[in-house]
């Protein structure tokens, strides 16, 4: 009963959304251009879900690469960081700088810099958005030791590695996971916006538009279903790699 109370609602909502959607424009006869209707995107999604599916695990790659690549800087530097107060005030606004870098700006400028053929500017794109919800949380997480655990550590001579292994490591994971779940959602959305830009032809990105740019409305949006699919797998993964990290956290 408790997982019908809740996945029924949201289930229930997307129906009535999606049922909404399909009256609007048949009703409305809003041109297919404009927004097409759930059913004509549909029916391209049948079509071409072997191509759907195809493109999805070229553009999962390129996020899982940069994600794991940008979560492990972030984390590895948050705990560098976080042995040095006025280190970890100084990394803060550059990380905020570095999110705030537009990805319409840093994509073209990374596939200028490597081959075309190259999949490394999307993984890099995907790595730097990833790079400050991670790093953030992190820092935070490492930050916020209970002076109790820090008394006790200092009490058994524990050397900085022990009392990070220990304590600060498994005390931040919460925070860890919450930068994890953001930048999962994240780095799909860098890795698809990235191969609007030129580069191979084999995403989900260049796929939206090579359909767009032969008005093939409905099948762009099947690829942006594809899109969609695919940020939800990544986010479902962390939330499931949380449960098996933190089995207490499910417990409670």
């Amino acid at each position: 009963m408790r997982v019908v109370r809740t996945v029924l609602p949201p289930v229930l909502v997307g129906i009535l959304a999606i049922t909404g959607w399909e009256l609007t424009v048949k009703l409305g006869r809003i041109a297919p251009f404009i927004l097409p209707a759930p059913s004509a995107i549909w029916e391209q999604l049948v079509e071409q879900r072997s191509n759907v599916f195809d493109a999805a695990l070229a553009s999962g790659a390129n996020a899982l690469v940069g994600l794991i690549g940008g979560s492990v800087v972030a984390v590895l530097v948050a705990m560098f960081a976080s042995r040095l107060s006025w280190l970890a005030d100084i990394s803060v606004p550059f990380a905020a700088v570095l999110n705030a870098l537009p990805i319409i700006a840093l994509a073209p400028i990374l596939n200028n810099m490597f081959e075309s053929t190259s999949s490394v500017p999307r993984r890099l794109v995907a790595g730097i958005i990833a790079f400050f919800p991670v790093f953030i949380n992190t820092l935070r997480g490492l930050r916020e030791v209970d002076p109790t655990h820090r008394e006790l550590m200092d009490s058994y001579a524990a050397s900085g590695w022990t009392f990070a292994r220990l304590v600060r490591l498994p005390g931040a994971l919460p925070y860890v996971f919450t930068g994890l779940r953001q930048a999962s959602s994240l780095a799909v959305i860098a890795a698809v916006v990235a191969e609007y830009f030129g580069g191979l032809q084999d995403g989900l990105g260049a796929r939206i538009t090579s359909a767009a740019a032969f008005t093939a409305y409905p099948r762009a949006w099947a690829f942006v279903v594809g899109a969609c699919a695919l940020g939800l797998v990544f986010y479902l993964t962390t939330l499931l790699l949380e449960r098996l990290a933190m089995p207490w956290k499910a417990r409670s």
